[in-house]
């Protein structure tokens, strides 16, 4: 392990991969989403897809000891625990999907799914419907199938919450929980698919003190009636990440 914490430390650019995850750890702490958004689309263009997902499943382990407690008080958990339903189901699927497609094809797709999610939200878009248990499990199985496959396990459950009704507190506490939880799910299937080497590991074990402080910093910042300033910081955040790491730019 230490020599593979030195390999991944010595990595060419890979200051940008922390500056990456200071930013989406205070994004994550404020606005209660965006971590991944921000942090694969830049990340992927210094460490290799399958080692940047794993970092950042791994990393996320840091911020379920630091924000998951106050998301569970304010959460609604049954709602969640039907998106982890789904999301269990899925995400292997998911991984497998890692496994195979090329590197430069899963990279476009990280940055296809950040610009659509980044889209829509700019754009406003609201569901007015009513989602009953079927459908969450469902948005759940998105998220993992997607999350599996890109490592962005939250675009489907964060366009559902964004896009609705819901408050702000509301949101950010349940995209928390859901989003630390999955990635607890799916460090298991990772592990369970051959995908959590040493280089892997140690990139995530680097990765963690910087985003657990950010995300404390994040989280001291939230201010409930300052809803639409951090969306609005969070999505300038984002699409600086997906600028900085479209493979256009090589």
């Amino acid at each position: 392990m230490p020599e593979a914490l030195g390999a991944v430390a010595a990595t060419p650019g890979f200051f940008l991969v922390v500056l990456a995850i200071v930013a989406a750890g205070l994004v994550l702490g404020f606005a209660g989403f965006g971590a991944a958004l921000i942090f694969l689309p830049v990340a992927t263009t210094v460490l290799p897809v399958e080692e940047a997902i794993v970092a950042m499943s791994v990393t996320a382990l840091g911020t379920t000891v630091s924000l998951v407690p106050r998301a569970w008080r304010q959460a609604d958990r049954g709602e969640v625990g039907l998106l982890l339903l789904g999301a269990a189901v899925l995400s292997p699927i998911g991984v497998a999907l890692l496994k195979i497609v090329p590197q430069e094809a899963l990279r476009w797709t990280v940055a296809g799914v950040a610009v659509i999610t980044l889209a829509a939200l700019i754009a406003g878009w609201r569901w007015r419907g009513t989602v009953r248990r079927p459908g969450l499990v469902g948005l759940g199985g998105g998220a993992g199938l997607i999350g599996g496959m890109t490592g962005l396990t939250g675009p489907v459950v964060i366009l559902f919450y964004l896009a609705g009704p819901s408050g702000a507190e509301k949101v950010r506490a349940n995209t928390l929980l859901f989003l630390n939880l999955l990635g607890i799910i799916l460090i298991g299937v990772l592990w369970a698919q051959g995908l959590l080497t040493a280089r892997a590991l140690a990139a995530g074990a680097l990765l963690v003190v910087p985003y657990m402080v950010a995300g404390r910093i994040g989280q001291a910042m939230f201010r409930p009636e300052a809803e639409t300033t951090y969306r609005r910081i969070a999505y300038a955040v984002i699409a600086l990440a997906i600028l900085t790491g479209l493979p256009l730019f090589d």
